[in-house]
């Protein structure tokens, strides 16, 4: 059992209490051994240093700003940090990966990882966004360097060293995220690292993850081969296995959300009355727990949290795209293992530009800038005319249409994914649009570019934001439901139109004089020319995105049997390699029509089976 009385009155350097205000001088720390534990969270990928609007300027206190970000310079203070610390781990608390600059993404976040080996990672939590590809892109591509498709077009591209892509010199850990048929945990869920102490002895601190519960169902990262456990008692599970080892100091490192309140207005190193799931999951799990260190929702705070038992812990996030690191200097006993919380001390490093940056990471930085944009000059396809965003008075518009048929023939190169439809939100009823930018004929200011021509990087910004097509069941009467959904009455009374766009093998007609949920009839609307049955069974390709309702056509619930296609960006670079030319179709899906009166009651209809049994 701990000492109680060694661990009480705990503050850390620049943190507040939630709960009251404690503050005991530290002991001596001559007799004790002295770990240092460096992290960041979030990176996502930003090697460059990100724009103000991208986190490259974090409120520092007092209505200051101050400028952070970038892999070199944050090497540089990593350096820095580390010096004089014979006892120092670096880790990360997930979303390492899974990034959104183009010279990441569009090379499988193969730079990434060499950057992190770079910086010498030693371990990191899974995030959400490490599952969104799949579980085996994380442990057998991003783990061991496992190529897959077309060597250096499609993976196991050619690193900065001229070498191929070789995986992580780091561990991925976590404990909650399990296979749904096997209840395995998909990697590690902890990892015990071994200090020692002046006078020779090697003392263990176990460091265990979990990640975010809403994992599997994400829009990016919704996996339905995998399950995510209880945090709380998957925790508890491992801090007696841990135990039950000799280890006595644990440090959870949780890719979970939590954020200060006005943390806008807020220091790095403000705590300002933090709530969130990771908030209260500090205030469960077990008092053997010494730190926590977070992640997930893009905030910085660095707090000291009671325990089950009433005694302070740290409880930290660093924000996201690398510009804060923070620092936890753990005093332990050495002949005890326990960590004396006294003498715990935590801060938050900004990743400040003031500095040089580091000449070995600005390289492999460089490198890929410049293979990013030798990537986005790449040829793709043609096109024989214009694609736009812009609607004919249904809603309907060329480009809404294109990516309509790109996630219909995505979900059908797979026999589990096989779609009788697509649809997608051309103008959502609210959230992201994935119906991005215009692919216009006309050349364009890339140098590369010329009439007609497709570049790579421009299909990767026209259509997408990182989600995967989902192939999923609903009842017809359901699809009726969601069709309706393109008009939703607001508060004011209003009704907003909020146009889908279906895939070329579907069309229908509505009738705009009558009641919102009421404009289109079954009989109206017809997939590969047979009208659909309100008890027929479809399968229907939509982004994730649009199936868990974050753009507003909730009427998916209640959706079974999902399956994950690809995702949008590489899924359109792939339908443009295997239709090297493409034309605007005519807007011919959706068309305006009264309604007509039903020849007797639905099971009286000539419907037809599709996709389904009814």
């Amino acid at each position: 059992m701990r000492n109680v009385l060694r661990r009480i009155g705990v503050i850390a350097a620049g943190t507040a209490l939630i709960g009251g205000a404690l503050s005991v001088a530290p002991a001596s720390a001559d007799d004790t051994l002295d770990v240092q534990l460096l992290s960041i969270t979030d990176f996502h990928g930003y090697l460059q240093p990100p724009l103000p609007g991208q986190g490259g300027q974090i409120p520092a206190g007092g209505g200051t700003q101050v400028t952070v970000g970038g892999a070199a310079y944050l090497a540089t203070h990593l350096d820095r940090l580390r010096s004089g610390h014979a006892n120092s781990r670096f880790f990360a608390t997930g979303d390492s990966f899974a990034g959104w600059p183009f010279e990441v993404d569009a090379f499988q976040d193969e730079p990434t990882i060499e950057v992190l080996n770079k910086l010498g990672l030693d371990f990191t939590a899974v995030g959400n966004h490490e599952l969104d590809v799949s579980p085996s892109f994380l442990v057998d591509h991003m783990g061991k360097g496992t190529c897959f498709g077309t060597v250096g077009v499609e993976s196991c591209f050619t690193d900065s060293t001229g070498q191929r892509f070789h995986g992580a010199d780091f561990d991925f850990l976590t404990g909650n995220i399990v296979d749904a048929r096997t209840g395995k945990p998909i990697v590690d869920p902890y990892r015990i690292e071994w200090f020692t102490s002046a006078d020779g002895k090697r003392v263990p601190v176990g460091f265990l993850s979990t990640t975010t519960e809403a994992t599997v169902t994400g829009s990016t990262s919704f996996q339905p081969g995998l399950r995510a456990l209880d945090q709380v008692s998957t925790i508890e599970r491992y801090v007696k296995e841990l135990k039950s080892r000799g280890v006595e100091a644990i440090v959870l490192n949780v890719h979970e959300g939590g954020s200060p309140r006005n943390g806008a207005d807020l220091g790095y190193n403000e705590c300002g009355d933090a709530y969130g799931p990771v908030i209260d999951l500090a205030k469960k799990v077990s008092a053997e727990i010494d730190a926590v260190v977070t992640g997930d929702w893009h905030t910085r705070f660095n707090c000291m949290v009671p325990d089950p038992a009433g005694v302070p812990r740290p409880v930290v996030e660093t924000g996201n795209h690398g510009a804060l690191i923070n620092e936890i200097n753990l005093s332990i006993d050495p002949a005890s293992g326990e960590v004396l919380r006294d003498r715990t001390r935590s801060v938050n490093h900004a990743v400040t530009r003031d500095v040089a940056p580091d000449p070995e990471v600005k390289k492999i930085v460089d490198h890929w800038a410049a293979r990013g944009a030798e990537r986005f000059a790449e040829p793709l396809a043609t096109q024989t005319g214009p694609f736009t965003r812009a609607a004919n008075a249904v809603g309907e518009s060329t480009a809404a249409d294109l990516f309509a048929d790109v996630q219909y023939w995505n979900a059908n190169r797979t026999p589990e994914g096989k779609a009788d439809l697509a649809l997608i939100a051309a103008q959502p009823a609210k959230g992201s649009n994935a119906v991005r930018t215009d692919l216009p004929y006309a050349k364009g200011s890339h140098p590369a570019d010329a009439d007609g021509r497709i570049l790579f990087g421009e299909s990767w910004n026209a259509y997408g934001y990182g989600n995967p097509v989902l192939t999923v069941t609903v009842k017809g009467r359901q699809l009726d439901a969601i069709l309706e959904q393109q008009w939703q009455r607001q508060a004011d009374g209003t009704v907003k139109f909020a146009p889908l766009a279906v895939s070329k093998n579907v069309s229908y007609s509505y009738d705009p004089a009558r009641p919102v949920g009421e404009r289109i009839a079954f009989g109206d609307v017809r997939i590969n020319g047979l009208p659909i049955h309100p008890a027929g069974t479809y399968r229907v390709a939509a982004l994730a995105y649009t199936v868990v309702g974050a753009d507003g056509y909730t009427a998916f619930a209640g959706y079974t049997a999902p399956v994950r296609n690809g995702a949008d960006h590489e899924s359109f670079v792939d339908y443009l390699r295997a239709h090297k030319q493409i034309a605007p179709a005519p807007l011919n899906r959706v068309r305006v029509k009264g309604r007509q009166a039903p020849a007797g009651p639905p099971s009286a209809r000539a419907h037809a089976r599709v996709g389904g049994s009814w």
